[in-house]
């Protein structure tokens, strides 16, 4: 069997987020940030035109990704003990997150809660690659994706990493 697929690991496909990790035994680390760097792989089945995707018409998808994100407070707005709510204007607004006992309040357009449990290198690799299939299947309309590999890299060497793969079943 032929496989196609197109790599894309571009210097600008980067964000820098503010987070704070829960781990399972309930701690969290302190407040503090990253320079995430993300690359994909996606194979899928060849245009008439010979291409899985033209380069020039994904790449922007992507950097748009990175770029929503870029210097935010990421929120797990899926964590079972963390909670979050917008404050009212009048009372100075912005947004509340509480954590156990910990307190934090920030400008709403500074905060981006997504909908994850937790703010994993993982989950940031999931998100991102859903939500890049979901254009990818608004925009594209003959583009019928086999797979996609999307990695989050939080340091170097060190990447969570998302695969869709179409069930053949």
């Amino acid at each position: 069997m032929e496989r196609w697929s197109i790599e894309i690991d571009k210097e600008y496909l980067k964000f820098s987020v503010a987070h704070f990790l829960i781990f399972p035994d309930g701690s969290a680390e302190r407040l503090h940030g990253h320079n995430y760097c993300v690359a994909c792989e996606l194979e899928a089945r060849l245009t008439r035109f010979g291409l899985v995707i033209d380069f020039q018409d994904i790449k922007p998808v992507l950097r748009g990704l990175c770029d929503e994100l870029d210097e935010h407070w990421i929120v797990p707005g899926e964590h079972e003990q963390l909670t979050w709510k917008e404050l009212p204007e009048d009372g100075g607004g912005g947004i509340e997150v509480r954590y156990l006992d910990r307190v934090y309040r920030a400008p709403r357009e500074d905060v981006l809660v997504l909908p994850i449990n937790n703010t994993s290198a993982e989950n940031l690799s999931a998100y991102l690659g859903r939500e890049l299939m979901r254009r990818l299947g608004e925009g594209f309309d003959d583009l019928v994706v086999d797979r996609l590999r999307l990695t989050v890299e939080e340091t170097p060497g060190q990447r969570g990493v998302y695969v869709f793969a179409r069930d053949e079943a």
